[in-house]
């Protein structure tokens, strides 16, 4: 069993996947129930700018699945005096409305209003100036404003994502960062042995992989900023599955130099090595829980690979997991409440949810690994292997909403979603 579940968590990383310099290309397969209606206007002038602003707010709030987007098929300035009226009789019970401005330096002014039909008045408004390459990142922004003003949470479209593609013809690996719905994207790591296990720092501005460059897995941590890179764990054997505390401050990490994987905690800066568990299998993949205080790891110390958690400072683990003789994988919501695994359940591995607070499990995708939450809780990327071919893909806490990101090129797969950025 041990041997099983080295191979299912390092060997097989290295299997799948295949890279490509194409964009992620997003196709929505499934939308919520009870979805808000809004109305999305062409902003005013905004031909001048490199991205229509009104098509990236519409395409954002589309793939939410939390929205029906209606189009409104006219331009409406943000300084408009509007009929709301004549919105909500067309079923809307928003509109979004704004304008694009060139100003003499370069930049642009992008501003919007998110208008209540069915009230009357004004929800929101934004503006700001932003440079050229920055007005899809504005548009994104204004699609979170939307989706916090009209749901109580707050938005992930101006959020970033980390995952690795890998071209066998040319044995190339790497490391990519894009935008959330899979444009700008750009490679940060590259190189000829496979890199796996991307992890964000909590302030969006680094990212903890594993490569083998070195012939073995080694722990690197890339500067996004700078470029730079330095090694955080190059111990003896294995050095692998990286996993930030929430104040960014150290990671857990998984080591083999005792023989068989156990849980480590490292400085961020790769001093102050310590191990955590102590046990007679393998345990690996840990997962800091969303307050710091606990660790979430998959471990075969029960004869079969469950989840298991520890404190943050070592200890004791009580099992999490009791259904399915095979789960992997553990991610824990940023709001503490919700654990995200894999289960090898019916032949095949799954995508499961659990209420931590209740223990009822929610099973969300079949053909599923490395699962990753977004920033705000509500949707889990992961990867997914069909037709010969590994994409990513995403799906709704609830399950009804489905999103996949594909490429034409190749294969994609390790996801990692970023934090909110401030």
């Amino acid at each position: 069993m041990k041997k099983q579940l080295h191979y299912l968590l390092f060997s097989a990383t290295l299997l799948i996947g295949s890279a490509a310099n194409a964009q992620l290309q997003v196709e929505i397969a499934g939308v919520g129930s009870n979805q808000i209606p809004v109305a999305v206007a062409a902003f005013a002038d905004e031909g001048v700018a490199p991205a229509q602003v009104s098509a990236v707010i519409r395409a954002d709030l589309e793939r939410s699945g939390v929205f029906k987007v209606i189009d409104a098929g006219q331009v409406i300035s943000d300084s408009a005096n509007v009929d709301v009226n004549t919105w909500k009789a067309r079923g809307a019970d928003a509109l979004v409305i704004g304008s694009v401005t060139r100003q003499p330096d370069g930049r642009f002014a992008v501003r919007y209003k998110l208008l209540d039909t069915v009230k009357g008045g004004q929800l929101s408004s934004l503006g700001g100036e932003v440079q050229p390459r920055y007005t899809r990142l504005q548009a994104h922004r204004i699609a979170d404003d939307v989706y916090e003003k009209l749901t109580g949470v707050r938005g992930i479209f101006s959020t970033r994502i980390a995952y690795v593609k890998e071209n066998r013809a040319g044995r190339n690996y790497a490391l990519a960062v894009a935008d959330a719905d899979g444009e700008n994207e750009i490679v940060a790591v590259q190189g000829k042995e496979p890199i796996i296990s991307p992890s964000w720092s909590p302030d969006g501005g680094k990212v903890a992989y594993v490569s083998f460059e070195d012939r073995k897995p080694v722990i690197y941590m890339q500067d996004l900023v700078t470029g730079k890179r330095r090694v955080i764990a190059n111990e003896k054997g294995s050095n692998s599955a990286p996993s930030w505390s929430p104040d960014g401050s150290k990671l857990a990490i998984a080591l083999s130099k005792s023989g068989s994987y156990q849980v480590y905690v490292v400085n961020a800066d790769g001093s102050g090595l310590r191990r955590l568990s102590n046990s007679n299998g393998i345990d690996t993949e840990p997962q800091f829980s969303a307050d710091g205080q606990s660790i979430y790891f998959t471990s075969d110390r029960s004869g079969g690979p469950q989840i298991y958690k520890m404190s943050a400072s070592g200890g004791n683990a009580q099992r999490v997991t009791f259904n399915g003789s095979y789960n992997i994988s553990p991610r824990v919501s940023p709001d503490g409440k919700t654990l995200a695994w894999i289960s090898q359940r019916d032949g095949g591995f799954s995508l499961y949810a659990m209420d931590l607070a209740s223990g009822q499990e929610l099973r969300l995708a079949d053909g599923a690994t490395e699962p990753s939450f977004s920033p705000n809780g509500k949707y889990i990327m992961y990867a997914n292997k069909g037709g010969g071919r590994t994409s990513l893909a995403v799906v709704s806490v609830d399950g009804r909403v489905k999103q996949r990101l594909t490429t034409k090129a190749g294969n994609i797969r390790e996801p990692s979603w970023g934090p909110f950025m401030k």
